[in-house]
């Protein structure tokens, strides 16, 4: 699949290094970038003076300041943006903290892909409501950076993590135009049985040949657990073999939010950075 718009999300506090992913990014496959700049508004609040006859909203203050950032940083990211050669449109929002998800959803939807850089993940108020919003409320897919990562949207080694469940084909199947420029995909199923209802008597058999009829460079590796989680076998397989990015499903709200902000990501932030391909 073409990727002819990206998405990226950014605070109105943030440095410029999620904004500058997605730019080297769009620039390598000559995609548009939209950048949404994103800021919770200031909840307001009545304060009475005297007796009760003059009462004025505190955080009026507050609401003119975030507005000046906010427009400043809108210029900011478009004079970086006009020294690359890309075509992007940057958007300022301010809205309630309680619309974040839905803002992130509107616009992930008329994305092809979001990217998710170490600035948003790091950020405990923004990063949660618009990944899920983005990710779990669109069917679109995102592409996790954490910090230290070296992305790419021409990946030179692949791991996919595949476990036969829809999430999984759906990954793969929002991925199709990396693995298919890739030189080698790495299919890996951890603990795989045998079984007709599942993986087949050859797991992974089927996942490869459909890959390779696509014309990915495709083998398969079956994975001992070893007592240890899936997560952990994998990112640590995506180690040894010098992957350039990991495409696996992503199995649920609440898990996904456990996952990215305080687990799955640990453990690419704990071991050399990769980035993380997702879609559900």
């Amino acid at each position: 699949m073409a990727y002819r718009t990206v998405l990226c999300f950014t605070g109105a506090d943030h440095s410029d290094q999620d904004v500058r992913t997605a730019a080297g990014l769009c620039a390598e496959i000559g995609a548009h970038l939209s950048v949404l700049i994103i800021s919770p508004a200031t909840l307001f609040m009545w304060h009475r003076i005297g007796d009760g006859v003059l009462e004025w909203p505190v955080g009026i203050d507050r609401f003119a300041q975030d507005a000046v950032r906010l427009e400043k940083r809108s210029s900011d990211i478009q004079k970086l943006l006009e020294s690359m050669s890309l075509t992007y449109d940057v958007d300022p929002v301010y809205c309630d903290p309680a619309s974040l998800g839905e803002v992130a959803r509107q616009r992930a939807l008329c994305a092809d892909l979001t990217i998710i850089g170490p600035g948003l993940l790091n950020d405990e108020n923004l990063g949660p409501p618009v990944v899920n919003g983005c990710l779990f409320d669109t069917g679109k897919p995102a592409l996790v950076v954490p910090k230290g990562a070296e992305a790419t949207l021409w990946p030179r080694r692949v791991l996919v993590g595949w476990d036969t469940r829809v999430e999984a084909s759906r990954a793969i199947r929002e991925a199709l135009g990396l693995l298919c420029v890739a030189e080698e995909v790495r299919v890996a199923l951890v603990d795989p049985k045998a079984n007709y209802n599942g993986n087949g008597a050859k797991p992974g058999a089927d996942i490869a040949a459909y890959l390779t009829r696509h014309g990915a460079r495709v083998s398969v590796d079956l994975l001992p657990s070893a007592g240890k989680s899936a997560a952990t076998v994998l990112a640590q397989h995506a180690i040894d073999i010098s992957a350039d990015m990991i495409v696996m499903g992503a199995y649920g709200s609440r898990r996904l939010r456990e996952r990215l902000f305080g687990g799955v990501t640990r453990w690419i932030f704990d071991k050399p950075t990769l980035p993380l391909f997702l879609a559900r």
